[in-house]
C-alpha cells in the first residue's frame, strides 16, 4: 500500500468521480483508476460501486475512508513536526476561534507574537463554541481561542487567559440610554437581540438573565456579533456583547453602559488537546499568549 493510493483514494471518495478526481491531482484518470484498482486487489474487497462515471464509497469503503483520513493527519502532523523542530519559529499555528475574538483578541495577539517570530505562519478558522472544542478534539486543529473556558471537558485541557465584562449596547433614543450603568434587573421585559440557539453566548445571557428571576424577551435574533449591533443600532433591541467587541467601535446611534447588580463576566482563554502533543511552533505560541494577557487586569 502506498500513500500515492491513499492520496488518491480520499480524492475519489471526496469528488465521487474519477476524472474529476484526476483533474484535481493533475494526473490522467487512467492512473487514478489503475491505482484505485491496485488497492482495492491489496485489501481484497470493494471500496466504490460503480455508477457509469461516477462512484459511491461502499460500507467498507467508508470505514476505510474514516481510517485513512486519521492516518494522513498523523503523517502531516509528523511532518510537520520533524521541520518546525529544525526551525520552529517559521512553522505553522493552526488554531480556530469565534467571531467575538476575530476583530481584535486574536489579531492584536497574532501581530505582537510575529514582531517576535515574523516567518511564523498562521492557519485560522472561524467557528462557534462546541465546533470549536469538536475541531480540538477530533485534530482538525490542535488549538482554540474561545470563551469561556471548558471545565469539565476531559478531552481538553484549558488555560484561562483574561476575564472580561459583559456590556450593554442601548440604543440612543431608549430611555436607559442616559444611565452610567445598568443592573440586570432592569431589563426585565425590554426587547432583547440576541444570537441564533446553539451559540453559546445566547445561553450565557439567558442564563444571567434567569438568575436575575425572568427570561429575557427576545425581539429578533441575529447571526453573528456585527448583526446584533446593526440591530440595536436601529433602535429594535437591547443587546449584550462582550466588551472587546466593542472596545474600539460602539455601533452607531447606540450607547455602551457597564453592567452592574450583578457583573455579567466571562473567561476568555485556549484549549488544546490532551492526549496529544502540540507541534513546536504551536508550542511557542501557547507559552508567548499565556504571557501576553498575563499583565490583563481582571475585571
Amino acid at each position: 500500500m502506498e500513500l500515492r493510493q491513499l492520496k488518491y483514494f480520499m480524492e475519489v471518495a471526496k469528488r465521487e468521480h474519477m476524472t474529476e478526481a484526476a483533474e484535481a491531482l493533475h494526473v490522467a484518470q487512467s492512473a487514478v483508476s489503475r491505482q484505485i484498482g491496485n488497492l482495492e486487489d491489496e485489501l481484497g474487497v470493494d471500496l466504490f460501486v460503480r455508477q457509469g462515471r461516477r462512484v459511491k464509497l461502499t460500507p467498507l469503503g467508508r470505514i476505510f475512508l474514516e481510517r485513512t483520513t486519521e492516518a494522513m493527519k498523523l503523517i502531516e502532523s509528523a511532518k510537520r513536526e520533524v521541520e518546525e523542530h529544525l526551525e520552529p519559529e517559521k512553522g505553522t499555528v493552526r488554531i480556530t476561534f469565534p467571531i467575538s475574538m476575530a476583530a481584535f483578541t486574536l489579531p492584536t495577539a497574532i501581530s505582537r507574537f510575529r514582531q517576535d517570530y515574523p516567518k511564523a505562519k498562521f492557519q485560522l478558522k472561524q467557528g462557534i463554541y462546541y465546533n470549536l472544542i469538536e475541531d480540538v478534539v477530533n485534530g482538525e486543529y490542535n488549538m482554540a481561542l474561545l470563551a469561556p473556558v471548558p471545565e469539565d471537558d476531559p478531552r481538553v485541557e484549558g488555560y484561562t487567559l483574561f476575564r472580561e465584562e459583559v456590556v450593554a449596547i442601548v440604543p440612543k433614543t431608549h430611555r436607559l440610554s442616559k444611565n452610567n450603568e445598568l443592573s440586570l434587573k432592569q431589563l426585565e421585559g425590554e426587547p432583547f437581540v440576541v444570537l441564533p440557539e446553539g451559540m453559546y453566548f445566547r445561553e450565557l445571557v439567558i442564563q444571567a438573565c434567569l438568575d436575575q428571576g425572568y427570561y429575557p424577551n427576545i425581539s429578533f435574533e441575529g447571526d453573528d456579533v456585527d448583526a446584533l449591533k446593526g440591530l440595536a443600532s436601529a433602535g429594535l433591541g437591547i443587546t449584550l456583547l462582550p466588551e472587546v467587541t466593542v472596545m474600539d467601535n460602539v455601533p452607531h446611534n447606540t450607547v455602551k453602559i457597564r453592567i452592574r447588580d450583578p457583573k455579567v463576566i466571562r473567561t476568555v482563554g485556549v484549549i488544546t488537546p490532551k492526549g496529544r502533543e502540540l507541534l513546536p511552533t504551536e508550542r511557542l505560541f501557547l507559552q508567548f499568549l499565556k504571557e501576553f494577557f498575563e499583565n490583563t487586569v481582571n475585571v
